[in-house]
């Protein structure tokens, strides 16, 4: 439990947020994901927090920027405080986490190609001549005929 000495340089939960910049919710949300430690609590069951909760808030805020995953930010920040640990394992995290995002931009190229193809492809006519939104309909369903042939061998007389 905090005492009064340890107040001088803690914080409130919404103190907190205004320097990190984020919500109180998500700080609690934080420390239900296990990404925050449970923070210290006043008599009256306040949550206070000192200058390391913030370091870590602020670290944790920059991996998600970054793109890192809840697990992965946890993993960061479970390494980053032993700072004697070789870094190998943050290494490899990072290029594997970097695949993924170049990964994510190959597709991103590839979405905003078929878009620009799909409204490259539009006359500004009625709707049922729309060729954007004809682009987004499904394909028909086989009919059952359809299903019944495409299972049959094509090999062969039929009979």
């Amino acid at each position: 439990m905090a005492t009064r000495s340890t107040l001088a340089a803690t914080f409130t939960i919404g103190a907190l947020a205004r320097k990190a910049g984020t919500s109180p919710e998500t700080i609690r949300w934080y420390e239900r994901a296990r990404l925050m430690p449970p923070p210290a609590r006043t008599g009256a069951n306040y949550r206070v927090y000192a200058e390391p909760a913030l370091r870590r808030l602020l670290f944790i805020r920059r991996a998600r920027e970054l793109g890192f995953g809840v697990d992965q930010v946890r993993t960061l920040a479970e390494l980053s405080e032993d700072l004697r640990r070789d870094c190998a394992e943050v290494d490899r995290m990072s290029r594997a986490h970097l695949e993924e995002v170049e990964r994510r931009i190959a597709d991103l190229r590839r979405l905003r190609r078929a878009l620009r193809r799909i409204i490259g492809d539009c006359r500004s006519g009625s709707v049922a001549e729309c060729r954007i939104l004809h682009a987004l309909q499904p394909e028909p369903a086989p009919t059952v005929a359809g299903a019944a042939q495409a299972r049959r061998p094509r090999s062969g007389p039929r009979r």
